[in-house]
């Protein structure tokens, strides 16, 4: 039906839709664990309650990524694996500990509560600092140098403040009172470490790789890719305005922080998108070199047009059935 190039296209492609999809909604619900206050016992409950629906489904997103890598592209899934053995296994073991602590806490006896709370806490931390130094590692190239291990570690802080930006700005849009007014805080604060960590990002990429220096900066793209940064900088100030501006009267507007926050991380990822293709492990292997026979990726092809809209399906109707503000988390 499609030649090698073409499905190699088409499951890089899907597997790049899959992580931008699994960075913005796990995102938020991971910032929202991070900045789940631990002496605030009903503010921690609504927090919790805004996520309840969705945060198991939002992972399926990164089981669906790296899935895809593994059939599609297995020569570069044993290589970054391999690179990447020991974060990847801290961000196993956060994500089972926030699992644990988001079911536990709702169960166990109420002086133990504070402790899973804490457990949530510090698994969300975990699986964000994980997740953005596995990040640093990729864009360095895995170089086992002091720059690389140094930029890694700038990246993980960086992408749990960004999360704590989305989930800040998630907050805003989910709930009421004081309780907004204090996520309107966090979103300022942690907008402002990520705006920083996206210009460090934009600045270092282009200087310690020639090849996207000169895919960025090259007078055939400039002009068509250029405005991907602006675009970004113009939405920061956007969302800062809106910031100094909420909570208004009938909760006007409290939903663009989150907009503009998912197009940040959205023309973000396209820029990492763009800076590497066509490098599936950069400056190392590409999409092509990496594909499986164009024979299993055809009727891979098949499972995964069934597959991924079902995904699709049933996250829209989770996100439609709980819509608005957040009500009591309960179980039965």
């Amino acid at each position: 039906m499609f030649d090698a190039n073409t499905l190699a296209l088409i499951f890089v492609a899907l597997m790049g839709l899959s992580i931008l999809l699994y960075a913005v909604l796990d995102g938020f619900d991971l910032g929202v664990g991070i900045l789940l206050p631990l002496d605030q016992k009903d503010d921690a409950d609504t927090m919790i309650a805004s996520i309840g629906p969705f945060w198991d489904a939002n992972e399926t997103w990164l089981v669906l990524a790296i899935g895809l890598l593994l059939i599609a592209f297995p020569a570069a899934h044993s290589y970054i694996f391999k690179e990447l053995y020991l974060p990847t296994a801290v961000l196993l073991i956060s994500l089972v500990l926030r699992g644990v602590a988001f079911d536990f806490r709702a169960k166990a006896a109420f002086s133990h509560k504070p402790t899973w709370n804490r457990v949530f806490k510090g698994g969300s931390l975990i699986a964000s600092l994980s997740q953005g130094y596995m990040l640093g590692m990729y864009v360095m190239g895995f170089e086992s140098t002091l720059a690389a291990y140094s930029f890694s570690l700038l990246s993980a802080f960086g992408v749990a403040a960004a999360y704590s930006y989305i989930g800040a700005c998630w907050l805003i849009m989910k709930t009421e009172g004081e309780l907004q007014v204090q996520a309107v805080a966090w979103a300022q604060k942690s907008g402002l470490i990520c705006f920083i960590g996206v210009i460090a990002v934009s600045l270092v990429n282009p200087l310690i790789n020639p090849d996207v220096y000169a895919k960025w900066f090259s007078s055939a793209n400039t002009l068509m890719i250029l405005p991907l940064p602006l675009i970004c900088f113009a939405l920061f100030i956007f969302s800062h305005i809106q910031l100094k501006q909420l909570p208004k009267k009938n909760d006007k507007g409290c939903w663009r922080p989150f907009v503009a926050a998912v197009v940040i991380f959205t023309l973000c990822f396209f820029g990492l998108a763009f800076s590497f293709f066509p490098y599936i492990v950069p400056n190392k292997l590409t999409i092509w070199e990496t594909a499986s026979a164009p024979e299993s990726l055809s009727f891979l092809l098949w499972g995964t047009i069934i597959v991924v809209p079902v995904i699709f399906s049933y996250t829209a109707f989770s996100y439609r059935v709980f819509w608005g503000k957040v009500r009591e988390l309960r179980y039965h």
